[in-house]
This record gives structure tokens, sequence and C-alpha cells, in this order.
């Protein structure tokens, strides 16, 4: 059997100029994450990620732990996060006014709570192919394009990769919900749901081989578990 083992990347900067880019903390949680690894005597045959750069700086912390010495890891960009933005953004003029959000919050959001609060709104309509983009909703893609892209990618990875291989995946929350999906066969619905669950930095692997796929581990946080590095876990 050979393996996926799909990292979310470490926290990211919220509120700042750019959102894709990790955090201080984000770094020192994937740096954990390396640590332990290399104390468990971990090793990966391959590392790719998307070409989002909070997924490469992930990727980047952990390329030692890799066979061969890569530089850098392998850029595949269906592995990217789906753009919430333009979700949000078709949200707040088709539907917020309707469901409790008056007056309208100006764009962009930066207080955390609210931006999760319109973020599940969005989303909800999303996945039900709910939104209607306009030509200035630059980046939306629609749920199924999504999937099938996810879909794509792992189906990729796994043909290409087999006999006993360990491919590090670095990656986001949304990619690895709809990995979720596509080894246990759940609902649209839980996917969202099981999105807002992947904490920053954590594991999920997945097994393959001989046309079957198993999930061995999910959103696993052994690096972070000792109580003084408990602070350091984080959704967003």
């Amino acid at each position: 059997m050979s393996e996926l083992i799909l990292v979310r990347h470490g926290q990211a900067s919220f509120g700042k100029d750019s959102y894709d880019k990790l955090s201080e903390l984000g770094i020192e949680q994937v740096r954990a994450l390396a640590r332990h690894w290399e104390a468990t005597g971990e090793r990966f045959d391959h590392v790719y990620s998307g070409d989002l750069l909070r997924q490469r700086e992930t990727a980047a912390e952990l390329l030692h732990l890799v066979g061969g010495q890569p530089t850098e890891s392998q850029i595949n960009p269906a592995l990217n996060e789906y753009n919430g933005d333009p979700l949000i953004q078709v949200y707040l003029q088709q539907h917020a006014a309707n469901e409790g959000f008056n007056p309208l919050p100006a764009w962009p959001v930066k207080e955390e709570g609210l931006f999760q609060k319109l973020f599940e709104g969005a989303t909800a309509h999303w996945i039900t192919n709910g939104l209607s983009p306009q030509a200035d909703h630059h980046g939306f893609e629609y749920w199924q394009d999504f999937k099938n892209r996810v879909y794509g990618a792992m189906d990729q990875l796994m043909a290409q990769h087999n006999r006993g291989s360990r491919i590090l995946v670095s990656t986001s929350g949304g990619v690895i919900a709809m990995a979720m999906q596509r080894v246990l066969q759940f609902p649209d619905e839980r996917v969202i749901a099981t999105n807002w669950m992947v904490h920053n930095s954590s594991v999920t692997r997945i097994k393959y081989g001989n046309g079957k796929m198993s999930l061995t581990q999910f959103n696993a946080l052994p690096h972070l578990e000792h109580v003084e590095r408990q602070a350091m876990i984080t959704y967003r």
C-alpha cells in the first residue's frame, strides 16, 4: 500500500495586507511538526504543494524529510484552496441582507468572527449552486469544478506513485475535506463542516492501492499535544 500524507498549511496572516503568507506562529507550527517527524523517523518519497505561498512555505519547512533532497515542492495548482473572497462578495450582494446581515458589512471584512459567519453563509449557498457570479467576481469557482479538480489531483498522484510510495502533500483545509469525501463518500454538506474542523499544520493520512482507499488518520496534531504547545493550536 502507498500513502498520501496531507498537511494543512500553518496559520496564515488573516487581517494583514496579504492573507497568503504564514504568520510567525504558522511557521513555528510547521517547524514543530518537522521536529516531531525527525524524532519519529518519518521520511517521504516525494513532496507536492499547490502554488499558494502559504502552501509552498509549509512544504519548504518539511523538505529535509523528503528523499532525494529536493530544493522545492513539486507544484500542482489543483491542490490550491478554493478562493473564499468572491464567494463572500457574491453572498453579500445576493443573500446576506435576507439572512440577518443588515446593514451589510463593509468589504473587506477584518473581524474574524464576522468573517467566519459570512463564510459559512456563502458556502451553504455555494454547494447548492446558489451563488451567481458576475463578471467582476474574479476567481470565482463553482463547487463542482472545485470537486472535480481535487478528485483529479488525487487520482493523478495515486496513479503516478504506487508500490509503497509515501507522498507528502502541503495543501489547505478545503482540499483536505474534499479528499476525505473522495475516500469516505459523505455528502457535500459534510465537506464544508469538515473544512471548518481542520487545524493548521494538522496531518491526515490516506492509504491506497489495489483500487482501494482508506482513511487512517485525520486532523492529527501530535506535534502540538504537549501541554506547553497546546496554545499553538489554531483553525485560522
